[in-house]
């Protein structure tokens, strides 16, 4: 049996769920992660910890206590974060600054609070959930694409800084899946007369139906297992359908203004 330890933030739902459901039936120890124990007082697949990636000290507390009770910490997956859509003039700013407290000051809280063990370790892996909207600027969902994309460069910048430890770190980025984000998601309000209220009304109702069209998630936990087991994993990896993960490609190859006409065209804008 695999008696490494893992720690999955954002673990009651969704990808992180589906993470922490396949990983313990592998024979991993996980530890899964929600902002409220008491909805979830019933959840038997897992073992769950009160964290809330937007405070410091609930991160100390449950690492500490994982620590504690276990000696080690193997695997972090840096999943919580949060969806948030609405133009970039109208988006309110305490909704920019709690969307960037949990998509990217969250995930580098955690990194900084599992390295010294990792380090003391002389090993462990660090998985940051990005997103393939972090590789492009995605019209209304502007401030997810900004936080995605800056947690894929940290996870870049710190591969490098910690290459000597036997910590491996990398990001897992994936598309359109069938999970409850939209649900939780942040929408900036439609505001009657807006310059944007008729074209940003009709991209909220493409976002939603292409999240309820979404792959599998178990095709992510898949995907972590096989980067927990790889003693050298790449720095990205995309999972998602392949016109989502070949859209990286063409970004690559295409010119700028020829690849932004295809995401007009695919937004229906």
């Amino acid at each position: 049996m695999d008696k490494r330890v893992v720690l999955i933030t954002g673990g009651s739902s969704g990808i992180g769920k589906s993470i922490g459901v396949f990983l313990t039936a592998r024979g991993l120890k996980v530890y899964g992660t929600t902002r409220s124990l008491e909805k979830y007082r019933d959840f038997g697949a897992f073992e769950l910890l009160q964290l809330d990636v937007r405070q410091p000290e609930s991160i100390h507390a449950a690492v500490t206590e994982i620590i504690l009770r276990e000696g080690r910490l193997d695997v972090l997956v840096n999943n919580a974060g949060m969806g948030i859509t609405g133009p970039v003039e109208e988006t309110p700013h305490e909704e920019i600054l709690n969307v960037f407290d949990t998509n990217f000051h969250g995930p580098v809280h955690m990194m900084k609070a599992v390295l010294p063990q990792m380090r003391k370790q002389g090993s462990g892996t660090i998985i940051n959930i990005t997103s393939l909207a972090g590789y492009m600027g995605l019209p209304f969902r502007g401030y997810y694409s900004a936080t995605k994309g800056a947690l894929g460069l940290i996870t870049e910048a710190l591969r490098m800084e910690t290459k000597d430890f036997g910590i491996q770190i990398t990001n897992v980025a994936p598309g359109d899946f069938a999970t409850n984000i939209a649900a939780g998601r942040y929408h900036a309000p439609v505001i009657k007369g807006s310059a944007y209220e008729e074209i940003y009304q009709k991209s909220l109702d493409l976002m939603d139906a292409h999240v309820d069209s979404g792959g599998d998630p178990m095709m992510v936990a898949h995907k972590v297992f096989a980067i927990i087991q790889n003693k050298k994993p790449r720095v990205h990896y995309p999972v998602g359908a392949f016109m989502q993960k070949f859209s990286l490609f063409l970004k690559k190859i295409l010119p700028g203004k020829m690849y932004e006409k295809l995401l007009l065209n695919h937004y229906k804008l």
